[in-house]
């Protein structure tokens, strides 16, 4: 079974460039940890000038118990880091996705 673990990140275009590097290295931090199989980032489309950029992270995970674990023992360290080094300048906003045909 997989399942998905999706970020969705709003910043402030004046950090974007300071961002996205944390934000590779944060990615591979998180892909260390067992249970992660991989990671996509997406570009977020949007239709108005605005002064925010949109990026969408999607992890695949290999069991609920490997997100499960993430959340105790990983989660809110990793989180508090982004918060350190950008305070407010960036929102967050999570989910998990389950595909229905793994149920059939």
């Amino acid at each position: 079974m997989s399942l998905v673990y999706e970020v969705n990140i709003s910043l402030q275009r004046d950090i974007e460039t300071e961002y996205r590097a944390w934000l590779e290295k944060h990615i591979a931090e998180i892909l260390a940890l067992p249970g992660f199989l991989d990671a996509q980032s997406f570009d977020v489309q949007r239709n108005d000038d605005s002064n925010t950029v949109d990026i969408c992270v999607q992890y695949r995970l290999e069991s609920q118990s490997a997100l499960d674990a993430y959340f105790a023992q990983h989660a809110a360290r990793l989180r508090a880091d982004g918060i350190g080094k950008f305070g407010n300048r960036f929102t967050a906003n999570r989910r998990v996705l389950i595909n229905p045909r793994m149920f059939l």
